[in-house]
């Protein structure tokens, strides 16, 4: 026989494997739908297609790198077994990434994927797959952009957040030995005491350092809303491919998908696949890890896993830091508004709450001054901020609740910081814990540091007890009604 007619005899052998390959692929596709419901087969196999068949081995063609490892680790095994019922000779099914014919190719990144039947020994095969760069894959639509003030540069540290600062800064230093030992890295405190800053200035300083690597910040209720496209528009493949295929994930205010099971259920796979492949995430809250109420336990032990900091109440000089620098800028932009030192000094006592309160009043300050061609002075400053200021004034502290509480159990203020733990101290003192959870906007490590040095768990056991009493004991429920309509008096 020629050489011409045995090439033709081999080529139609391979279109015959081909036909019939692709008819025993419809009913390995039929089982796949019904064991793994519409939903499942949509997402991952409405896109699969035979591209090579041979008497031994399949090759599945998927559009994307994700899919396919996706397919790989979770159904290959799977999809061999249902084949194998079709076709015993087949001991080896290859998955082959090639990109639709419509999404443009970049430089191609060889990889491997293969599962084979254990009575083969087949050398894997190589495959190719195209990566799309991030404008393309649409990853500004779903991050949140970012604010060109929150940089490294603009960020005053003190006392308060010098252990979030470092661990940020070394985050973005390149060393992958470094964020793989402590990944994921969360950063918890209170309202407006600069996590958001610290989370925007890591994606500008990453950015800046590689333009290559693939960042997305965003907003736990954006992370939702997106979730919840996806399931609406039935695009989950979509969803799982934007998140999962970044090198940096920055998830901020985690705490607002408490109690939504479903989105927690996608984050907890999201946040596993991207550690798994040693990716970054960055992930920020009110509070920590394990004081998330409403996130289901085994998200809070891994966002435990890293490195934990927290930004404490920003200590009268780190405000004052803080207002020195935004004056200077203000100044720059109204030249006309020159900042006495005794009015930023005044501003950074009497606004002692967030650091968003502090540097809006001294917008309000400068602004007027600005539109009234008046002079800044304190006398000014007082009159404009009257309002912020009496507000500040009829905010409850710690303390106030610990004075009044201690006059109202007759002990001594000593004794309720004290480590003694008789019942006559140990009472009143967990009612003066559970009342600065509910009146102060202080975190629990905060709470417990103003009683003694105490550990958060100390603050958190307190509360549960307290609110266990007030249903079961109407003296107790009587006693912290008193409490509470006195203080907010």
């Amino acid at each position: 026989m020629s050489e011409e007619n045995t090439e033709q005899n081999r080529q139609g052998k391979t279109t015959d494997d081909l036909v019939i390959a692709k008819r025993q692929w419809e009913r390995v596709r039929s089982r796949l739908r019904a064991e793994l419901g519409e939903a499942t087969f949509n997402s991952w196999f409405r896109h699969l297609e035979i591209l090579k068949a041979t008497a031994t081995s399949i090759t599945i063609q998927v559009p994307t790198k994700f899919i396919g490892s996706w397919i790989e680790t979770n159904y290959l095994k799977r999809i061999l077994g249902h084949w194998k019922k079709e076709n015993d000779a087949i001991s080896k099914i290859n998955v082959s990434i090639q990109p639709a014919m419509h999404q443009p190719a970049t430089q191609p990144e060889t990889i491997s994927r293969v599962v084979t039947d254990s009575r083969s020994s087949q050398p894997v095969q190589n495959t190719q797959v195209n990566h799309l760069p991030s404008e393309e894959r649409g990853q500004d639509d779903v991050g949140a952009p970012l604010e060109p003030r929150y940089t490294f540069d603009n960020f005053v540290v003190g006392k308060s957040n010098e252990m979030a600062h470092a661990a940020a800064r070394r985050i973005t230093d390149g060393n992958p030995s470094y964020y793989k030992l402590h990944n994921p890295l969360f950063l918890y405190g209170g309202v407006g005491l600069g996590k958001t800053h610290l989370m925007h200035a890591i994606a500008w300083e990453i950015r800046r350092n590689d333009p290559s690597r693939r960042v997305i910040y965003t907003s736990a209720e954006k992370f939702m809303y997106q979730f919840i496209r996806a399931l609406r528009y039935k695009d989950m493949m979509s969803f799982k491919q934007q998140f999962r295929e970044v090198d940096v994930l920055m998830v901020d205010d985690i705490q607002f998908i408490a109690g939504k099971e479903s989105t927690q259920e996608e984050f907890f796979h999201t946040f596993n696949a991207l550690i798994d492949g040693n990716h970054q995430v960055i992930i920020s809250a009110d509070r920590s890890p394990s004081d998330l109420e409403g996130i289901e336990e085994r998200i809070r032990s891994r966002l435990g896993w890293g490195l934990v900091a927290d930004i404490h109440p920003t200590d009268y000089e780190l405000r004052l830091g803080i207002l020195q620098s935004k004056a200077e800028t203000l100044m720059r932009n109204h030249k006309d508004a020159v900042v006495p030192e005794q009015v930023m000094e005044f501003l950074a006592q009497r606004v002692a709450t967030n650091i968003r309160e502090l540097e809006g009043a001294l917008n309000r300050v400068v602004a007027f001054a600005s539109f009234s061609g008046r002079p800044i002075t304190l006398e000014m400053a007082k009159e404009i901020l009257r309002d912020l200021l009496r507000a500040s004034e009829r905010r409850i502290s710690i303390d106030q609740i610990q004075r009044k509480v201690a006059d109202y159990y007759n002990v001594r203020m000593g004794d309720m910081l004290s480590a003694r733990r008789s019942r006559a101290v140990a009472r009143p003192r967990q009612i003066a814990m559970y009342l600065s959870k509910q009146l102060t906007t202080r975190s629990l490590p905060e709470i417990g540091r103003k009683f003694g040095g105490r550990d958060h768990t100390t603050v958190i056991h307190a509360v549960r007890k307290v609110e266990s009493l007030r249903e079961s004991d109407p003296s107790i429920e009587e006693d912290v009604d008193l409490l509470l309509r006195s203080l907010e008096a």
